[in-house]
């Protein structure tokens, strides 16, 4: 029997969120596992108690600098009192003098990205450099402190290295495809309504909440080279969110790309969507033509892996991380080059051979990712260390 604390108080929106629930019910039903979750507001009523897992309710805390102020404080004595082995820290930063071998989650890449720094100081966002700035030291801090350091990718594990020089491992994260596609309850109305507005287009789909390390410029530059090499032929991207500040979570202001769309004329080619439940996204990627990512920072990214197992081609940027991921079932261009990402972006909806390449292709390279491994190795390293 092995006793695992898992500090989930920063899975608010996302990643976090996303790996809560995917890793938490395949803890519940490994035998010889119990579980304590320390979860915070997003999560607070979702989780059931059971034998094999209590869950404890931390305080409403929004800020990071709040949070961690009360992990650092109070997070020890209620660790001790649960009686756990293991400490799974989820949220990048890790608990100093934790009173159990503690494993840390590593997932934001923001930290040691010079093109995110690069990014923010041409917006002129410098309150967000200073913040980045503190929290990329508490980061790098919290590698050093932690018993182990967990990346989900090897592209990370290796900057993370680079960065701080201490060994870290790697664990892909995990897809689960009967639960992806399990949901047959289709769109909301007004979506499919905008949905039905785009038939007869090509389609982009992009899968992101708006921040500025997934690259939105790059994208919505590209769509209008697309509009004018396709005329007649109607493009639209499809995006899953709103390009409005106060419409997404987090602090990014999404003024320059709404801007950006204003002065592009690309008001009809631009599908804002809004945020989609999870659980019927994939009615929207198996009805668009072509997934497109122009990130110029990731860990992992989720919608590559949910893309190839809807049997839609994928156009990324051409980062170490979205290779490792997708291998030869993409195309990819460089990352702030809009002509190249259009440029693929037609190679692929001109041609139904390589279309039905791609799509075989990503079917096969998204059953490389399963949670019931994730969690396996994972359940490996904290048996490892508590011995």
């Amino acid at each position: 029997m092995i006793h695992i604390f898992v500090n989930a108080l920063s899975a608010s929106a996302g990643g976090g969120l996303t790996y809560i629930r995917n890793v938490l019910p395949r803890l519940m039903t490994r035998e010889g596992v119990r579980t304590t979750l320390l979860v915070g507001v997003a999560l607070r009523g979702e989780i059931s108690e059971s034998d094999q897992i209590a869950v404890l309710s931390g305080p409403g805390i929004n800020d990071s600098a709040s949070r961690f102020w009360y992990e650092q404080r109070h997070l020890p004595n209620v660790i001790r009192h649960s009686g756990a082995d293991v400490l799974l820290s989820t949220g990048n930063f890790a608990l100093y003098r934790s009173p159990v071998p503690q494993i840390l989650l590593s997932r934001n890449a923001l930290y040691t990205s010079a093109d995110f720094l690069r990014d923010i100081v041409e917006r002129g966002d410098y309150r967000l450099w200073i913040d980045t700035a503190i929290k990329g030291a508490f980061a790098r801090w919290s590698v050093k402190v932690a018993d182990c350091t967990v990346a989900p990718s090897v592209t990370f594990a290796s900057q993370l290295r680079d960065w701080i020089g201490k060994e870290v491992s790697s664990i892909h994260h995990g897809f689960d495809h009967d639960a992806f596609f399990r949901e047959q309850a289709p769109l909301r109305q007004e979506l499919q309504a905008q949905f039905a507005a785009t038939e007869g287009a090509i389609r982009i789909l992009f899968v992101s909440h708006y921040n500025y390390y997934r690259n939105f410029e790059t994208l919505i530059r590209a769509i209008a080279i697309l509009k004018k090499k396709l005329h007649p032929r109607a493009v639209r991207l499809i995006l899953t969110c709103k390009l409005s500040t106060k419409d997404n979570p987090g602090i990014y202001k999404a003024d320059q790309a709404a801007d950006l769309v204003r002065q592009l004329k690309l008001g009809e080619e631009v599908v804002e969507l809004g945020s989609v439940p999870y659980a019927v996204l994939h009615h929207l990627y198996r009805r668009c033509d072509v997934y497109a990512t122009p990130a110029y920072a990731e860990t992992f990214a989720h919608p590559l892996v949910e893309a190839m197992a809807s049997g839609l081609p994928v156009i990324a940027s051409d980062l170490a991380v979205h290779r490792e991921i997708c291998g030869d079932a993409a195309r990819y261009f460089s990352r702030f080059d809009p002509e190249m990402l259009a440029e693929r972006i037609m190679q692929v909806c001109d041609s139904d051979e390589q279309k039905a390449a791609m799509r075989e292709k990503g079917l096969v390279r998204s059953l490389n990712f399963s949670w019931d491994k994730h969690v396996q190795e994972l359940l490996s390293l904290a048996r490892s260390l508590a011995q």
